[in-house]
């Protein structure tokens, strides 16, 4: 059985610019993708995809391939990350190169370990599933959740506000950190939520979205925390 870890770092980012490899405690945060997806110790080829040189030379000198570039389809705005692991697989196909399970690692997040990645494509196994996806729980119970009205405040689910937050139904959001996907089963569905999706269960302390400056920075502090950086000998 063959495996590759593809590494999604695509050139243009807008809210952060060249998001992909700014530094993040030190050195390039695209890094520590390709360090867990070397750590984990199961992959045939650690790969990463992007249309830009620069990541591309960033990626090499930190040990992953870059056989070719993304095509100008898949590195726009709209393109989804289904559609660049479809194009990953294709042209590895096209050059004789075939996979039977693929982890797309997205390349910030800082968080994942190999460890994880590890266990989660095992999880894929003894599951006999299409994919593996991390999820955390909500840290507030989405169904209180309110919209404004009229410049009011009202609640999305009346019926809910009332009830005892153990009486509501735990939910889980996707983390943003990776995907192990069952390669035939990505070739027929074409998409990364499957009919058959088992659950990787996270830690809210090793989670957070990176989309704006703000966020950056608690992704810091939060990683300083979990490794223990800062404190006194």
């Amino acid at each position: 059985m063959k495996r590759v870890a593809i590494i999604t770092a695509r050139g243009g980012s807008k809210r952060i610019p060249r998001k992909n490899i700014k530094p993040f405690l030190g050195k390039p945060i695209l890094e520590y993708s390709i360090a867990a997806a070397f750590v984990a110790d199961i992959f045939d080829e650690v790969m990463v995809s992007t249309d830009d040189e620069e990541i591309a030379d960033m990626a090499k000198a930190a040990g992953a391939k870059v056989p070719f570039l993304r095509s100008e389809k898949t590195a726009n705005d709209f393109a989804s990350t289904a559609d660049v692991v479809n194009e990953v697989l294709n042209t590895y196909e096209e050059q004789g190169v075939c996979f039977d399970r693929a982890c797309c690692i997205y390349p910030t997040a800082p968080f994942v370990t190999g460890d994880a990645i590890k266990k989660a494509m095992r999880l894929l196994e003894q599951e006999h599933a299409d994919c593996v996806i991390p999820v955390v729980k909500f840290s507030f119970p989405p169904q209180r959740g309110v919209v404004i009205e009229d410049g009011r405040i009202v609640p999305k689910w009346k019926e809910c506000m009332n009830m005892r937050s153990q009486d509501l139904e735990p939910l889980y959001h996707d983390c943003g950190q990776f995907y192990c996907l069952n390669v035939e089963s990505f070739k027929q569905q074409k998409a990364i939520w499957m009919e058959n999706v088992v659950p990787f269960i996270q830690d809210e302390m090793t989670v957070q979205d990176i989309d704006t400056p703000e966020d950056w920075e608690i992704a810091e502090m939060k990683y300083r925390i979990l490794h223990g950086e800062g404190k006194n000998e």
